[in-house]
């Protein structure tokens, strides 16, 4: 999982594109939303989270978004929790965001995202796995984190990106963007995995140590092997087949894809571990492949990869 208090590497890969979303509320949809949000009868409303039965923590959907997340940055720092009802590690992390929003008294807004019922907000954040938090301020992401961390690292994290954005220091975060990588980025916002495979090896080819590129391309690699393919029936039938390296590697796959990187990495060393000549070296290039994803900073690729080298040797 990546550590809160670094900027992620699915944060820096490149600015995450909102505009389609600026303007597409109307007038109607943000009146409704601020009346269910205030309503004055002190019951839990649509719009609300049952936590505490306040405002600081929401639920929020594509039509919400821009009055409920980006405008409402522009003054407070909102914390935004990308979950799914079906997703275990969510249920473990987004009870203890509700209460530290409940503890901050407003200081921050927890805002909600059911990825299921919102498929292009996800596209939107490059959601590749959850829990995804997002912390936007002043209008735009800041940074962001996945999976599941510790209640101490994850106040840090807070109380860091609350404090960055109270010292008006969001507009120095946000890196310039290469046009080409913003083509290929785009692409793969929206499932243009074509598109997106084309313009990474563009860079590629152009800037061969190009690691973001490289990272974009692993990404693309990943949506393709897991696309239309059923998480239950996969990791069940490589608890059937623990010596099929193909079910392994697809099962990682899986388990990388629904934010469980740890377990992905644990998954293929032991593969690689149990197995021998060309079955090694599938597994083996394969989690360097995942390796790639998440990027050489990431405190769990550096643990796999010693767990790795212990395996090999």
């Amino acid at each position: 999982m990546n550590d809160p208090r670094r900027s992620p590497s699915i944060f820096t890969r490149g600015a995450v594109d909102l505009s389609a979303l600026r303007g597409s509320q109307t007038s109607a949809e943000s009146s409704a939303t601020s009346a269910q949000a205030t309503s004055p009868s002190g019951a839990v409303q649509p719009g609300q989270s049952a936590a505490a039965g306040s405002t600081v923590v929401i639920d929020v959907t594509e039509a919400t978004f821009q009055a409920e997340v980006l405008e409402r940055s522009l003054h407070t720092p909102v914390f935004v929790d990308f979950w799914a009802s079906w997703c275990e590690p969510c249920k473990q992390l987004s009870p203890v965001l509700e209460r530290l929003a409940v503890e901050a008294a407003g200081a921050w807004v927890l805002a909600k995202v059911d990825v299921d019922a919102n498929p292009r907000l996800a596209q939107m954040f490059r959601v590749q796995g959850i829990p995804l938090v997002y912390a936007i301020a002043g209008g735009q992401p800041i940074d962001a984190f996945n999976g599941v961390v510790p209640e101490s690292q994850l106040r840090q994290w807070l109380d860091a990106v609350c404090k960055t954005a109270g010292n008006g220091d969001v507009a120095d975060v946000a890196a310039p963007e290469d046009p080409q990588l913003t083509i290929a980025d785009d692409a793969l916002a929206v499932g243009d995995l074509d598109v997106a495979e084309a313009a990474y090896k563009k860079i590629l080819a152009e800037s061969p140590a190009d690691a973001v590129a490289e990272a974009g391309l692993a990404q693309v690699g990943l949506l393709r092997r897991t696309e239309g393919v059923d998480p239950e029936q996969v990791l069940a039938a490589a608890a059937a087949a623990p010596s099929g390296v193909a079910a392994q590697t697809l099962a990682a796959d899986v388990e990388m894809i629904t934010g469980q990187a740890v377990v992905a990495y644990g998954r293929l060393v032991e593969v690689v571990r149990r197995s021998r000549g060309e079955d090694r070296e599938r597994a083996r290039r394969h989690l360097l492949s995942l390796f790639t994803i998440a990027g050489p900073d990431d405190p769990a690729v550096a643990a796999a990869r010693r767990a790795l080298a212990n395996a090999l040797f």
